[in-house]
């Protein structure tokens, strides 16, 4: 497996090529460009800007890995839900265009007074819908492990059942709900078959991750683990740092 980052929050005031030059001196092999920070890379950008998105990565060592969208499913309003299905489609477009792998969404709750298995069969209608189309583009959809309620493993792998759509998995996202007795073994089991992205966040948490990256090794598991880490005073120095404490983790 890899090393890549989320430009949330480390890197949101970096320039395209900042990026780029800063993960390549650090030993960073992919980024995730989550929409709103200055990178400006958005659905609003003309084939123009996606044609030199797409060569600047292809020139560097870093990959563009995916968009960290923040388009969500579980309003029990159908007309919300439609609006955020069709801005991950212009995000899949997006991807298409500059060579990305995935576009990243999310849940976030369950809404009270909704039944949750309904809401559940809310999400995945909207997440088959977009793994159709964005299998389309030859693009992933990586549903982040988040939300309040629809973080818990159990919530999360329904929704994968429920989805039941091969370009559609999971973004795991390093939460406390992970963890049963010190230990991820239990969740990862259960979530094991659906993990196509991993976001992990800072290494010094108390976080088990020499666990985890044992077991995505274990798995066979050959993608990218993103740094999602709070902000530092010295983004560079703390990158370098980062890389060298996750060789160190992930040392067998």
């Amino acid at each position: 497996m890899r090393l890549g980052a989320v430009t949330y929050n480390v890197l949101k005031d970096w320039d395209l090529d900042t990026i780029i030059k800063n993960l390549e001196a650090s030993g960073f092999e992919a980024v995730e460009l989550r929409t709103g920070h200055k990178h400006g890379v958005e659905p609003s950008v003309d084939a123009k800007a996606r044609a030199e998105v797409r060569a600047k990565f292809e020139r560097s060592k870093v990959r563009l890995l995916s968009y960290g969208s923040t388009c969500e499913f579980h309003s029990p309003d159908e007309t919300v839900r439609k609006k955020n299905v069709e801005e991950g489609k212009r995000f899949i477009e997006l991807a298409h265009d500059t060579g990305a792998w995935a576009v990243k969404v999310r849940p976030n709750g369950l809404p009270a007074g909704v039944p949750q298995e309904k809401t559940i069969a809310n999400i995945g209608a909207a997440l088959r819908e977009l793994g159709d189309y964005g299998a389309g583009y030859g693009v992933e959809i990586w549903m982040e492990v988040h939300g309040r309620e629809t973080q818990v493993p159990k919530i999360s792998a329904a929704i994968m059942r429920e989805t039941k759509h091969a370009g559609v998995g999971l973004c795991w996202n390093s939460n406390p709900t992970d963890v049963v007795n010190g230990s991820v073994k239990e969740t990862f089991a259960l979530l094991k078959p659906w993990i196509k992205n991993c976001h992990i966040n800072e290494l010094v948490s108390g976080y088990p991750y020499r666990e985890f990256f044992t077991l995505l090794r274990q798995a066979k598991y050959d993608r990218y683990t993103l740094c999602e880490a709070g902000e530092s005073k010295e983004p560079e120095r703390f990158l370098k740092y980062y890389s060298a404490l996750w060789q160190e983790l992930n040392r067998a």
